[in-house]
């Protein structure tokens, strides 16, 4: 590529005969490659360079003196690596790695870097000056292990399993899930899923490939491809590390990882294994207790639906469900609302599977089906030991939900969820488990649905145009089109190039009046039950994602994702 680049650039009259031989004397001399050269003597401007390698190579340039790179995309490339090819990771999207490199037409280093990462490589062409300060400002900046430097240690010959064998030899298999690679392997991940704000890890072995996805803002990406035989000794790491039995594989095992961080935070790991067809597959829910805001004014519900809701739980006795589906915040909610009332002069108990945070001054039980400890007869032992509130993880049956009622009924305060759409459909749920009419308008203080939208990036969101029918569609209201600015994420590397960066909760809150008692009692339907709602004043899920959507929290994507038209 150096006599070529002499030579282009001599061609096309950028440099003269004299200016490449006097360039070529210095690189021989001293070393480097001869376009840094050709810029140190002053014979081409950097910008010049690039703008003519960009056209020459037919790939974009970049500045990277004007580009704040993610460490976490740096990090995917060893600095060896990127020493010996003169090469920076600028940012990712999807399966797609962008990487800026003085030698574009480098083959070799290319397929390297595909290899090492398994992304697919687009290329920009930059500075050998600024890929070098690159170098040295992001490399510095970190100590961490990458997954490549954790790759190669391992030697994939090293262990053997053939996953089609019941028989197994556990002995070998604890030795390989202790052995060093695949330790810092799975400590890398779990410590790269805190970083990246992840909510999951999924861990899912297949016949010809293993890969790790993690869940961020709600959506799932894939982070990495181990080799496909470290798939047991994985599995068989996290095993040990939750406490489980590592030489079962034919059925589903629970447990938890607890990790310290330092600073007194603590992580921790909730663990679930379930056999597949090609081996175990492996869910870890990320449960963190610092960013856990306990906090009724920090769920963002509005002034008066929160008004509502804190009205429902401030009562003496009666119920309070909370409905969505797995992964809508109905646990934080939940713990929230427990917080606020967690008084000296209150008894506390409550029925979890699993207990997810532990609460100080409150009586978590932990659900055992096998032994027969279930919903049901842990609140029927809670009843025999003084009661002031109870919550129960989730009414799902008649049983739980006959056994709650009469505790409601009796003078507790009881709190639960229930999977529903939403907020008027729970009284349909309670019916359809066999729960009488007049029970239900007996007990029932409030019921709060929810969901969590994605919020767009602040670093790239920007107003869109939108046509007024397509407004009309969305049910945004007739007085309020014109009047604000639609936003949409442009993608950037700040969000990965998805648009959006963290999640917001919306939320529909309905008071059981007197009202809606009456509608309960004489069989009304669903829809009735919602037009009564709104008619007293609740915001339903498609209004409150409209809010979000109308001050430029969130998209118009969004609002049709997470909630239905009224």
């Amino acid at each position: 590529m150096e006599e070529r680049l002499g030579e282009l650039l001599l061609r096309e009259n950028i440099i003269t005969a004299e200016q490449l031989k006097r360039a070529s004397e210095e690189q021989s001399k001293e070393g480097g490659r001869l376009g840094n050269w050709l810029i140190k003597l002053g014979m081409i401007d950097e910008k010049d360079l690039l703008n003519f390698l960009s056209r020459q190579y037919q790939v974009p340039s970049i500045d990277l003196d004007d580009f704040e790179i993610d460490q976490e995309v740096v990090n995917l490339l060893t600095e060896d690596v990127a020493n010996k090819h003169l090469v920076i990771p600028v940012h990712r999207a999807g399966a797609s790695l962008v990487a800026a490199m003085v030698d574009p037409s480098n083959i070799f280093a290319i397929d390297d870097i595909k290899f090492l990462t398994g992304y697919n490589v687009d290329v920009v062409v930059a500075s050998e000056e600024q890929i070098r300060r690159a170098i040295e400002k992001y490399y510095q900046a970190t100590d961490e292990t990458s997954y490549d430097d954790v790759m190669s240690g391992f030697d994939e010959d090293e262990i053997e399993w053939d996953s089609e064998d019941d028989a197994l030899n556990v002995v070998d298999l604890e030795k390989s899930a202790e052995e060093a690679p695949v330790v810092r392997l799975v400590n890398l991940m779990l410590i790269d899923a805190i970083k990246k704000a992840a909510s999951d890890i999924h861990i899912e072995p297949y016949e010809k490939e293993f890969r790790i996805r993690y869940r961020i803002d709600g959506q799932l990406y894939e982070v990495m491809r181990p080799p496909l035989k470290l798939r047991n000794a994985v599995i068989s790491r996290i095993k040990i590390m939750s406490s489980l039995d590592i030489a079962e594989r034919r059925l589903p095992q629970d447990g938890r990882i607890k990790l310290k961080l330092g600073k007194g935070r603590e992580m921790d790991f909730r663990v679930s294994l379930c056999p597949t067809l090609y081996g175990e597959k492996c869910v870890l829910r990320l449960l963190d207790k610092s960013q856990v805001g306990l906090d009724m004014n920090n769920l963002g519900i509005d002034e008066e639906p929160l008004d509502d809701f804190l009205g429902g739980i401030h009562r003496p006795y009666g119920m309070v469900l909370v409905t969505g589906p797995t992964g809508s915040g109905k646990t934080t909610t939940l713990y929230s609302a427990l917080s606020d009332l967690n008084k000296t002069t209150e008894n506390i108990s409550t029925a979890e599977d699993p207990v997810e945070f532990n609460l100080a001054g409150i009586n978590q039980v932990q659900m055992h089906e096998e032994i027969g400890l279930n919903f049901a007869s842990a609140l029927r032992s809670f009843l025999r030991q003084d009661p002031d509130i109870i919550m129960v993880g989730e009414i799902r049956d008649f049983e739980t939900a006959e056994v709650s009622i009469k505790a409601a009924l009796t003078g507790h305060l009881v709190l639960s969820t229930v999977h529903t759409n939403d907020a008027p459909s729970t009284v349909s749920r309670l019916l359809n488990m066999g729960i009488e009419p007049f029970l239900i308008s007996a007990v029932l203080n409030t019921v709060i649905a929810q969901r969590l939208l994605r919020v767009l990036c602040d670093d790239c969101k920007k107003p869109i145009e939108l046509p007024g029918q397509t407004l009309r569609d969305l049910q945004v209201p007739e007085d309020r089109i014109g009047k604000f600015e639609p936003m949409r994420g442009a993608g950037c590397a700040t969000c990965s190039k998805t648009g959006y960066k963290g999640r917001v909760g919306i939320f529909e809150v309905m008071n059981i009046g007197e009202n809606v008692k009456d509608l309960i009692l004489n069989g009304g339907s669903t829809a009735e039950l919602k037009t009564e709602a709104v008619r007293q004043g609740m915001k339903t899920l498609r209004q409150s994602a409209l809010e979000k959507f109308m001050e430029g929290t969130t998209s118009m994507e969004e609002v049709g994702r997470v909630s239905m038209a009224d």
